[in-house]
């Protein structure tokens, strides 16, 4: 049987309909199975990345990081913008008690950066280039990462890390559950970076920590003052 142009044309055209039709599809199912409990039937620890910032999102993740059952979460690679050292000096602190409470236990834990969208006082019009190398850095990170799980609260270095990590579910590269606590500062509306996450249904619990925003996005848990 011959192929000609015009059958060859529609062939392709169906192929893409159906390449479109099954992407929708895995995105509809991904964003269904997105806000479900983090149930694993496996006691082995998970890998988690930790993105810290500026402004006081390190102090408030720290105290997140307190309440949490250490031996679940691990290893544990903490990611900073690259002009946030305090925020990374934190968060080795923070292992090094652990290594001290364990008794001299090495801790696995990895100290990251990740380039900035755009710094402070720059220019809409060159922060799309840096915007650019910032999304291609935190893709790279992403695959040499892949974590199970993801704790933000806020950065705006968190949001091309969870939208990638949410891609990676929809082509089935790895499975990472997004922890996002929203900061004690934020007592009306939610941050740009919370906002997006919650209205794009990217992470998969969303807390806040102060009731009137809990009425405001319902699809969010309040937990009260984590301070």
């Amino acid at each position: 049987m011959e192929i000609n142009d015009e059958n060859l044309f529609s062939i392709s055209i169906v192929i893409i309909i159906g390449l479109i039709f099954i992407s929708i599809v895995r995105v509809i199912y991904v964003i269904y199975q997105t806000g479900k409990p983090l149930h694993s039937k496996s006691q082995k620890p998970m890998s988690t990345l930790i993105v810290l910032g500026s402004g006081g999102h390190t102090a408030e993740m720290i105290n997140v990081l307190s309440a949490l059952q250490k031996d679940r979460f691990m290893p544990r690679v903490y990611v900073a913008a690259a002009t946030d050292n305090m925020s990374l000096q934190k968060a080795s602190v923070l292992e090094d008690s652990l290594v001290d409470m364990n008794g001299g236990k090495v801790v696995s834990a990895k100290f990251m950066q990740i380039y900035r969208s755009r710094e402070v006082g720059q220019s809409y019009i060159t922060s799309i280039g840096t915007t650019l190398i910032a999304i291609a850095h935190a893709l790279w990170l992403m695959i040499k990462i892949r974590p199970q799980v993801i704790l933000c609260n806020g950065p705006g270095t968190c949001v091309p890390l969870c939208v990638i990590a949410f891609l990676f579910k929809v082509v089935g590269i790895r499975w990472s559950s997004v922890f996002y606590v929203e900061s004690i500062a934020r007592v009306k509306r939610l941050s740009l970076s919370g906002l997006l996450l919650y209205k794009l249904k990217i992470a998969d619990q969303f807390y806040v920590q102060w009731a009137q925003l809990q009425r405001k996005y319902p699809r969010a848990h309040y937990v009260g003052s984590l301070m």
